[in-house]
């Protein structure tokens, strides 16, 4: 316990002071700190789709890999100082984002390293890992509580409804398998399945499709049990974001219809259901 505290008292107010920048979103330097990352992130990302068209990459070849290269200073920069201001640094470092701020500046380094090799060039295509610099935004936005807070209580009726699409689609491809038959195209019953799926999603590729008229009154049921399949898991997001969203003061409850509530509460206090 001592020695935690002297560590405490050991920090530098230089190092407080960036922490503060870095790692907090609710000071004015702090929110200056995030656009500015926020802009730098977004400029990479679209340097990196812009690097892959070829015309553009042989006409700028040079400029982009100059972009690129300043990029992966200032992301070095900004991966040291999170190492050095964060409170635990191991942490940080083996952290979901701490991960991702290092990979996305490692691959510059390495086909930096490797280039002269010609048995090393495979390593050019860690070079696509700079796109995850992208999942670097979702520490940014507020909303991001939100939505993983609605997709953590959809979660478990999302698989539910999935298993039961399955059931679907393994019941309707054997009945086309055997409806059908190889004659005409549902040469298994997982091609039949995969025909389900494509089907119900309503992609259509159309590179397998129904001949008898068995085969096509089940695929148009399928088509129409499709349209309602694509609703109902946007249903279940969009009502546990609202849900989530929602102050638990300003809820109603869904038993006695009891409004409103405390601030922490967590239950009806007329009746006790969850709010």
């Amino acid at each position: 316990m001592a020695d935690s505290q002297v560590v405490e008292r050991a920090r530098a107010p230089w190092r407080e002071k960036m922490q503060e920048i870095i790692f907090r979103h609710d000071t004015v330097p702090g929110r200056v700190f995030d656009i500015v990352l926020l802009t730098l992130i977004l400029l990479s990302v679209l340097t990196v789709i812009l690097e892959s068209v070829g015309s553009l990459r042989e006409a700028y070849g040079v400029y982009f890999k100059a972009v690129e290269w300043t990029f992966t200073i200032l992301f070095t920069i900004e991966y040291a100082c999170r190492l050095i201001s964060a409170e635990n640094a191991k942490r940080y470092a083996v952290s979901f984002f701490g991960i991702v701020d290092l990979a996305a500046i490692a691959p510059t380094y390495l086909t930096a390293l490797f280039a002269v090799e010609h048995s090393f060039t495979v390593v050019r295509s860690l070079r696509l890992l700079r796109v995850f610099r992208i999942f670097k935004l979702t520490e940014y936005v507020g909303e991001a509580a939100t939505l993983q807070a609605a997709i953590k209580a959809s979660i478990h009726k999302i698989i539910v409804f999935l298993l039961v699409v399955l059931a679907i689609v393994i019941i309707v491809g054997a009945l086309m398998y055997q409806l059908e038959g190889e004659a005409n195209g549902f040469t298994s019953i997982p091609t039949a399945m995969y025909w389900a799926i494509v089907t119900v999603t309503t992609v259509g590729y159309g590179d397998i499709s129904p001949k008898t008229v068995g085969g096509r009154i089940l695929a148009s049921i399928l088509m129409i049990i499709g349209y309602g399949i694509i609703a109902v898991p946007t249903g279940i997001v969009t009502f546990e974001f609202a849900r989530a969203a929602t102050p638990r003061s300003s809820r109603v409850c869904a038993t006695c219809g009891l409004s409103p509530h405390d601030p922490d509460a967590m239950f009806c206090k007329r009746c006790g259901n969850p709010l």
